[in-house]
């Protein structure tokens, strides 16, 4: 199954993962000693994550570490860049209307 960095954000554990991961590469039991699920599900998580490039697991001696790895949200910030300009758009579009009312309003006091 191919998986996509959507899928990967859109559960709240794997993004807890990530921002866990953002301030520092951990070994896979340092990650699961921060959630109460189970560390098999964490792994799952994990697993998925790297799957969709957000993470790297470094082997180093016997312990694996995980770190994370952002580049791969530029995909997500690309599509959010999209509906962001056309709200901003709608929202100037409202702007001159109600400047135009405003305008309206003062014409129409001052007759």
């Amino acid at each position: 199954m191919r998986r996509d960095v959507f899928q990967a954000i859109a559960d709240p554990n794997r993004r807890a993962i990530l921002a866990l991961l953002a301030q520092q590469r951990l070994t896979l039991n340092g990650v699961a000693e921060n959630f109460r699920i189970s560390r098999p599900a964490v792994s799952r998580h994990i697993k998925i994550l790297k799957e969709c490039g957000l993470v790297v697991v470094i082997p180093q001696g016997r312990e694996r570490f995980v770190e994370a790895r952002f580049d791969k949200l530029g995909e997500v910030s690309d599509w959010i860049e999209e509906y962001r300009q056309i709200w901003e758009a709608r929202f100037n579009r409202l702007d001159d209307l109600l400047e135009k009312m405003k305008q309206e309003k003062k014409d129409a006091f001052k007759k």
